[in-house]
């Protein structure tokens, strides 16, 4: 079935849909096919797997986002994306004042309950906020949508239009964890003590991190999202939440990005699906004294500030929820980690300076740094002993130069300091 989106966006030419494996495919291949006869439509989504977005979308179509994920990532590389860099906690307050789209949203929801009511399943994040302030709603209503709990349903009647599907929601791309992705999770879970409440992303690294966790006992969860490795945790008995300061025995969350296997456990699941407004409010995360964030990079120099938005030559973004949670983690929390390869094609990912000069996490907001080569400790440390404890965890031929440019730095300050004087 196609809607015809004409009468609908007549008046408004700005539009958000829902991300990920929420994401209404639909409803977004219709405006693609729809939008030359509309007119220009300004649109906001976040991570994007539609494949017609990489494939000459219409001219009337321009793009904002959060970051460079999935498909847009082709947009941004055509100058076709603008970039809004934000804390993901910021992105409530973004729709609230209007700086992001609010005229229409698309939404993929469950079919509605006997008061006629539907849930947002597993795409809640920030489209439940969005949804407060959006004047015309658009509802895919797909019978494999999961109804799930955590946040306020949706009445039918405040849909606009619906359309009805009944096909698999989308799964995320995924590999295995390789040798070096393993000594880095083996070194991050030692890091987690039993009882913590943990924040990680999803991707190999972090599955398996997830892994390697399932010697720990009563682990706790508030993240972004979660991804496969929970069911396997939950199911052995780890993941129990009982020691968690706010919401014991659940796990939060805002969204669900894995396979149909996740998909099939969420209902099974002690999960809490709510809103970006809670999962990655700072008054809610400064509650939880456990929390253990555990988060990713590109670059780190050698004073711990770390480089998370530019690879290569694109800026992709997507500061997302790492310094909400690294900031909380470090401030309130247990601990703050960064884990990462130490070389990316050759090049090492331990740096004298940022190479991209986009400071993610700033160094104050980060306790350890992890590679393959070992740990190092930040917190409470001098400049000088980080820089030391930094490049101990480099790759191991890229040390050496490591070693050399920090002494030539250092020995351009004295120098510097007296022209100054």
């Amino acid at each position: 079935m196609t809607l015809n989106l004409a009468p609908l966006l007549r008046d408004a030419h700005r539009l958000w849909w829902s991300q990920a494996s929420a994401e209404p495919t639909p409803l977004v291949d219709a405006l693609v096919d729809q939008v030359p006869s509309i007119g220009p439509v300004e649109v906001f989504v976040g991570l994007s797997w539609n494949r017609r977005l990489t494939t000459d979308p219409p001219a009337e179509l321009s793009f904002e986002s959060y970051g460079a994920l999935g498909s847009l990532r082709r947009l941004s590389a055509d100058s076709r994306l603008q970039i809004i860099p934000c804390h993901y906690s910021a992105v409530p307050r973004l729709f609230a004042e209007g700086q992001l789209p609010t005229d229409v949203g698309f939404v993929q929801v469950s079919p509605p309950d006997a008061d006629g009511t539907c849930s947002l399943g597993i795409g809640v994040d920030y489209a439940a906020d969005a949804a407060e302030h959006t004047r015309v709603l658009i509802a895919e209503i797909n019978h494999r949508m999961p109804s799930t709990v955590g946040s306020a349903r949706i009445p039918l009647s405040r849909f606009a239009a619906t359309i009805e599907t009944d096909r698999p929601l989308l799964e995320a791309p995924s590999r295995d964890a390789d040798d070096v992705e393993r000594a880095i999770a083996a070194a991050v879970a030692a890091l987690v003590d039993d009882g913590d409440t943990i924040q990680i992303g999803v991707g190999s690294l972090p599955g398996a991190v997830l892994q390697a966790l399932r010697g720990h006992r009563d682990l706790g969860m508030h993240s972004g999202m979660i991804a496969d490795g929970v069911v396997d945790l939950v199911e052995a008995g780890v993941l129990t939440g009982a020691r968690k300061e706010l919401d014991p025995g659940v796990v939060v969350t805002g969204a669900a990005l894995g396979s149909q296997r996740l998909y099939d456990a969420v209902l099974s699941l002690p999960v809490r699906f709510c809103a970006t407004s809670y999962t990655h409010a700072p008054s809610v995360l400064a509650q939880l004294r456990s929390l253990v964030s555990i988060n990713s990079a590109i670059e780190v120099d050698l004073t711990g500030q770390v480089g998370a938005e530019t690879r290569g030559d694109i800026y992709v973004g997507a500061v997302g929820g790492q310094s909400d949670f690294s900031g909380a983690a470090a401030l309130t929390g247990a601990r703050s980690i960064i884990a990462l390869r130490s070389q990316d094609r050759g090049e090492s990912a331990i740096k004298l300076e940022l190479q991209h000069g986009s400071v993610t996490t700033g160094r104050s907001d980060v306790d350890f740094v992890v590679t393959e080569h070992g740990t190092a400790a930040l917190r409470g440390c001098t400049l000088e002993e980080r820089a030391r404890r930094l490049i101990l965890v480099a790759a191991p031929e890229h040390r050496e130069s490591l070693e050399g440019a920090l002494r030539a730095q250092q020995g351009a300050r004295p120098a510097l300091e007296g022209r100054l004087s």
